[in-house]
């Protein structure tokens, strides 16, 4: 075989392979291919493992049927489940070659020409190895087949591979036993057709971006309220109990009734948003996790399985997901908001972490999403965060808008050791050192910001603005509300801590803020748990003000 096009379209994703061994010099000239592929900013990023271990195998083959099992249940047709249940998508234990094609992201530690406009482009280059390894071997009348119906997290964990390493998937090696009628398997089995030709649009017009103006100004209160509060006073004063007896609750009482402007306030439609994005700074071994876990925890979200999940529930709490930035493509029918910017930041040590143009985006997106929220009927709305990474950023943002030492702002995120608490506050150190920029908001949130913060400080901006209460969460969640305070102190009127975190940055910050938290459980997960697990208490606040009796209408006489 040797003419291009026959070999292209000759190329299947094989499952079904003879026994036959596979040569050495079969699997080296395939290799020596994927060698020869693009490799943006030659930076030779690609890493091959050869797996010939049935053990190896097993333990493989027994990831993917636990995954397998989980997508099967994604559909609710059972006609489609049963066929897919019959669908033969791997080869694991069958196939005499398993190789592992995975990319090294520490390649991006150093500048690497062609990964501005996407830190991805590393894996792209890796995924044209791939292809020109596939292609060698049909050449060779070998074939390949792509697994990629794993935990990958799980998967790196048994194979021991560094933390830096990042696969693409397990792929099967051998003979293949079927030409599959001169078709896709999947098409043959009749579970999808491929279209005959390309599908490509010329595009010949631009269409203008509009993003509206960052906005600077500080928003003063016009109001009078000072009448509505002295007969707010008077009413919780009133109630039956020593005055100040119930603390926090009466505070929380008096703001809450003053937010939502009723004597008789009552909490609607609460509504705690999720933003999860990605952070270049995570590629400088900054956290105990790879960047993959936050794309693995926003499909636990979706799924139902993480601690927010549990406390929304249990408290009646609407949860929504916000895809911010996370360096994945979910699919489109997923229940999450699209607010998508990028595919996570870049890393600040080495460029600015995204375009001032996209922190305006950022903020326009944050205050539409949560505007959305607002006009559905919600007053109370709690914000929460996921990213791997984002302790970083929060802690580089607190440094510089509060003038701390970088040291005062670093903690253990996700639970670093001591050694890697240092090297996480040198990175960070030297990453404002080489900072250059003017000392306005604008620039520095461009140089240092991550998508999910921005746009969770402009959704408190919007909350604020639409008289909503709003539930501040942890370390992270309290730094996005140091830039929204930066914008419009007013905010703070409208805004309840949930707790002080684990995290020390945190209670310095609320400090700072001149705020006091309602609860301290040293809890340092994020996803807003806090908010959700506080909430019980502003309940407890709200009846207390609306249901217990007065002195007057419980006949009993003050003292």
């Amino acid at each position: 075989m040797s003419n291009l096009d026959d070999i292209l379209k000759s190329r299947r994703d094989t499952r079904h392979f003879t026994t036959d061994e596979v040569p050495d010099e079969v699997i080296q000239k395939a290799l020596q291919a994927g060698h020869w592929a693009p490799s943006v900013g030659l930076t030779d990023a690609t890493r091959y493992f050869l797996i010939k271990s049935n053990e190896v195998k097993t333990s493989i083959k027994k990831l993917f049927l636990d995954y397998n099992k989980k997508a099967a249940e994604l559909t609710d047709n059972e006609e489609q489940k049963e066929l897919y249940n019959s669908l033969k998508l791997e080869a694991i234990e069958e196939a005499p070659i398993g190789l592992i094609i995975a990319y090294d992201r520490s390649v991006l530690n150093q500048f690497t020409i062609g990964t501005i406009g996407s830190n991805e482009a590393v894996k792209f280059s890796s995924v044209c190895a791939a292809q020109n390894i596939w292609l060698s071997l049909t050449e060779q009348g070998y074939g390949m087949g792509w697994v990629s119906i794993l935990n990958y997290y799980q998967f790196k964990k048994i194979l021991d591979l560094p933390e830096n390493i990042e696969p693409l998937g397990y792929f099967c090696i051998g003979k293949p036993a079927t030409n599959y009628n001169n078709q896709p398997m999947l098409q043959q089995l009749h579970w999808k057709q491929k279209s005959e030709a390309p599908i490509c649009k010329e595009i010949s017009e631009i269409h203008t971006i509009n993003i509206a103006d960052f906005e600077l100004n500080v928003k003063t209160e016009n109001e009078n309220k000072v009448d509505f509060q002295k007969l707010l006073q008077e009413k919780i004063d009133s109630k039956t109990k020593p005055v100040g007896s119930l603390g926090t609750l009466e505070t929380l009482a008096f703001q809450i009734a003053t937010v939502l402007e009723t004597l008789n306030p009552k909490i609607i439609n609460p509504n705690i948003v999720v933003f999860a994005a990605d952070h270049g700074i995570a590629n400088h071994d900054v956290s105990d996790y790879p960047q993959d876990v936050t794309r693995q925890m926003v499909s636990n979200f979706l799924d139902g399985g993480a601690a927010i999940n549990v406390f929304c529930k249990q408290n009646d709490i609407k949860l929504s997901i916000v895809d911010a930035g996370v360096n994945y493509d979910f699919p489109t029918n997923t229940k999450l908001i699209d607010a998508k910017i990028a595919k996570g930041t870049q890393s600040f040590l080495h460029v600015p972490a995204l375009s001032e143009t996209e922190v305006q985006l950022c903020f326009e997106k944050g205050k539409s999403i949560v505007e959305t929220i607002a006009k559905s009927g919600s007053n109370c709305i709690g914000f929460g965060e996921m990213g791997i990474g984002n302790t970083s950023t929060a802690s580089v943002l607190m440094s510089l808008l509060t003038g701390y030492s970088i040291e005062e702002c670093v903690g253990k995120g996700t639970g670093l050791s001591d050694e890697k608490l240092i090297q996480k506050q040198n990175i960070l150190k030297k990453a404002i050192d080489n900072y250059s920029g003017q000392a306005n908001l604008l620039s520095q949130l461009s140089y240092f910001g991550g998508f999910e913060i921005l746009q969770m400080a402009g959704g408190i901006l919007s909350a604020f603005d639409n008289k909503m209460l709003i539930l501040v969460d942890g370390f992270i969640c309290t730094v996005a509300f140091l830039i929204a305070s930066k914008i419009n102190p007013n905010i703070k009127n409208n805004a309840v801590f949930c707790h002080c975190s684990a995290e020390k940055a945190h209670i310095k910050l609320l400090e700072y803020l001149e705020v006091k938290p309602i609860l301290n459980l040293d809890l340092r997960l994020g996803e807003g748990t806090g908010c959700a697990v506080a909430f019980p208490i502003l309940n407890s606040a709200e009846a207390f003000l609306n249901d217990m009796a007065s002195f007057e209408s419980a006949g009993i006489s003050r003292k």
